[in-house]
């Protein structure tokens, strides 16, 4: 076996990482929490949107909907999956748009790619300025008091005639505002397995912490992490939806 620094251009393998993940049903449920506590409109962006399938979805769904991430190869492939979005190459802790957005997304954890607690904060006032009269910011997070260092999710997925292993895993040191999200892929041909792994720095916060954060520009409601049903924060678990209305 081979073992090798992840490269970081993951675009290629990036939808057969992600390919268990119900993009339909996320979608789906943030739709229905727009239609409860945001305003009726359907200008959308997805920040941090990898290679768009959350966007297909909200397209599908009757939106304007576009998308921004730092990675070109993510967009180019995003462009293609749904070519009557508007994609943009931008950090999100320092977007524009031109128009306002009745609705703002950030999936799979990526409000945690801020690097520290001056991008966090730096992104919360993009996304504020960016949204519309009472538009709505969702996403999901995880807890640093919650974090478990020696949990590590896997699945495997055939393609191309490979076998690949997609994991990953939080880590937090225990203290300070900075944790890593620790990945690794190993593709088996013809008996024959590379592997590599990579660690990307993340910020760290508890949901009070955030909440402190957030509560001075928008009306915060906290929910289980659960697509499937509407149901709010039990106070203990360590991931969460946030929906945030523009004060």
């Amino acid at each position: 076996m081979s073992s090798n620094a992840l490269y970081t251009d993951l675009s290629h393998y990036y939808d057969l990482m992600c390919a268990d993940i119900d993009y339909r049903a996320q979608s789906d449920s943030v739709r229905r929490l727009q239609q409860l506590f945001g305003n009726p409109g359907r200008r959308h962006l997805d920040l941090a949107c990898g290679t768009g399938p959350h966007v297909r979805h909200f397209l599908d769904f009757g939106y304007r909907s576009a998308g921004l991430d730092i990675n070109q190869p993510m967009l180019d492939i995003a462009q293609a999956r749904c070519p009557e979005a508007a994609f943009s190459r931008q950090d999100m802790a320092s977007f524009r748009v031109d128009e306002p957005q009745d609705l703002i997304t950030c999936f799979l954890y990526s409000i945690h790619y801020n690097p520290d607690l001056q991008q966090l904060r730096a992104c919360l006032a993009s996304v504020h300025d960016a949204l519309a009269e009472d538009g709505v910011f969702c996403f999901n997070t995880v807890d640093k008091g919650q974090i478990d260092n020696r949990s590590f999710v896997r699945h495997t997925v055939e393609h191309e005639g490979s076998l690949f292993t997609f994991g990953s895993g939080w880590h937090y040191p225990g203290e300070g505002d900075r944790q890593a999200l620790r990945l690794g892929i190993e593709k088996t041909t013809a008996g024959v397995t590379e592997s590599w792994q990579d660690e990307h720095p993340m910020v760290a916060l508890t949901f009070a912490e955030l909440q402190a954060l957030l509560q001075p520009q928008f009306e915060v409601h906290v929910f289980e992490h659960d697509y499937e049903r509407i149901t709010p924060w039990n106070g203990t678990s360590g991931n969460a939806l946030f929906v945030c209305v523009k004060r």
